[in-house]
């Protein structure tokens, strides 16, 4: 019986995405993080047991508006992700790359 051959997932994500560099692997791998955030806010808000109602009324936008951005943060606007973090008392920092410069904001 032949062995299969493994491969890596960054070995399938250029195959199958695009090399690292290319539009379509900046754009899945801007995908993947909007929804990482998207979790990350589910994830806090259910420790903080809130409802996505409460959750909104906090930082006074509707339900709707909470379950989109658990969804898919790529619709929301930063300020409405920083009022978020705050209203679950989450520590929040950026990390932002100009031209080989990383500049950090807390």
């Amino acid at each position: 019986m032949a062995k299969m051959k493994a491969y890596s997932l960054s070995e399938m994500e250029d195959k199958y995405i695009g090399k690292k560099g290319t539009k379509e692997r900046e754009e899945y791998e801007y995908e993947l993080k909007m929804e990482l955030l998207g979790q990350m806010i589910r994830t806090a808000r259910k420790e903080r047991k809130l409802t996505q109602e409460k959750l909104g009324e906090i930082i006074g936008v509707n339900k709707s508006q909470i379950s989109k951005l658990e969804n898919n943060a790529n619709s929301a606007r930063i300020e409405t992700i920083i009022k978020v973090f705050k209203a679950l008392k989450a520590e929040i920092n950026f990390n932002v790359t100009l031209e080989n410069n990383r500049l950090k904001i807390a």
